[in-house]
């Protein structure tokens, strides 16, 4: 009879994980008060925004309501049916690539040809080529399993695909997109088990080709000038970055208060975008900005872990895809907050989960019911239930 009473009052398993899921509505709770708090000013005195101070704040909210309702319908989704149809997911985000850049279709801002106009939002193909990239990825790592040692077979048909995807990516330009994509190729191959020499040469190669870049183009050539001097022309190219940095000094330990930025008041450009953490450091000071990078760190850990379990019980797409999102989310982050502290050059990428935009948020949120839904299978695998 005790043991009986014992069995009946243990705790049930966990189906899901609930702290992972927390971190998740803590980036998007933060995200939203931040998102409001820094485009304030920038909505009172646009004409485009009607001069209403919430327009920001609302938009975005609709953007986290559309994202958390396709990351519900997403977590429906069981992984196998993600690797059955990831190469065509892969080649509609390269056709939407394509579209994005014939002129009259692409819409062109900032002398950036990113966005395809839906009338009621822009689509950026860039974020979902993010989470096809993971997908696709991942299946192609497994399917080359057996290769993985040859350099003909293996490796350079990856490359090859990638080196097209990046031509696109660079003709929009968006060289931050084209960095965190072939951040997730690559740790992928190398996640898979690629042969360590390959990636040998990778470390000689990709900087080379990266300088090349980098001298090819005046425009990424005055951005990394830029970013290595920036007080040397504060009110020309480093005007953004030395605003960022005046932010994050006035912040010091515990901010100045929420809403009580200065540099958001038309000193810092798209401050509630690319330059989010700039004005988060300003009005949270150090405590804001350490809690950020941890909540951004226990995605990635847990990305991390979720993928070794998949792996354990023999889920190869499964743990790829975990682990390539946790590259994802933790790659692209580390760019936008080294941008934002001067640590790198200015790459027009996003803060995840975080910055206004609703192709980032969207995707996002799909990729956070994707991991969720890899951890929910490997826990009903682990338990002996179907997946």
């Amino acid at each position: 009879m005790a043991s009986l009473v014992k069995t009946r009052t243990r705790p049930p398993h966990a189906q899901f994980d609930i702290l992972l899921i927390w971190v998740f509505i803590a980036l998007l709770t933060i995200g939203l008060v931040m998102v409001y708090s820094s485009s304030i000013a920038t909505a009172e005195g646009s004409k485009f925004t009607g001069h209403q101070a919430t327009y920001y704040l609302m938009r975005h909210s609709m953007f986290i309501i559309v994202g958390l309702i396709a990351g519900v319908l997403a977590f429906q989704m069981p992984v196998q049916l993600w690797q059955t149809y990831s190469p065509y997911l892969f080649l509609a985000g390269v056709a939407l690539l394509v579209l994005v850049l014939i002129p009259h279709v692409g819409r062109e801002v900032n002398g950036s040809r990113r966005w395809l106009s839906l009338f009621v939002i822009n689509l950026q193909p860039s974020e979902m080529m993010k989470l096809f990239a993971v997908m696709y990825a991942a299946d192609y790592t497994v399917r080359k399993g057996a290769e993985k040692n040859s350099l003909m077979k293996a490796f350079l048909p990856m490359f090859a695909v990638i080196a097209v995807v990046g031509a696109f990516l660079l003709l929009e330009p968006d060289m931050g997109a084209f960095v965190v994509i072939l951040s997730i190729a690559f740790c992928t191959l190398w996640l898979g088990g690629f042969n360590v020499k390959v990636f040998g040469a990778l470390l000689v190669a990709l900087p080379m080709a990266f300088a090349a870049l980098i001298f090819s183009s005046p425009y990424r050539m005055q951005r990394v000038i830029g970013f290595m001097d920036p007080w040397a022309d504060p009110f020309g190219k480093g005007y953004q970055l030395s605003h960022a940095l005046i932010a994050f000094g006035r912040g010091e330990r515990f901010g100045v208060g929420l809403g009580a930025s200065v540099e958001k008041l038309f000193y810092l450009p798209e401050a509630h975008t690319d330059f989010l953490m700039a004005v988060i450091a300003e009005e949270l000071g150090l405590a804001g900005v350490v809690c950020v990078i941890g909540l951004f760190a226990m995605v990635v850990i847990r990305a991390y872990q979720i993928g070794r379990h998949a792996a354990f019980l023999e889920r190869h797409y499964s743990a790829l895809v975990a682990q390539g999102i946790g590259v994802w989310i933790g790659v692209q982050a580390m760019i936008n907050i080294g941008v934002n502290m001067g640590v790198l050059p200015t790459k027009g990428l996003t803060l995840p989960f975080l910055s206004f935009g609703g192709s980032g948020v969207v995707v996002n949120c799909i990729a956070a019911a994707v991991l969720l839904r890899v951890d929910y299978e490997n826990r009903r695998i682990a338990r002996g239930m179907p997946a």
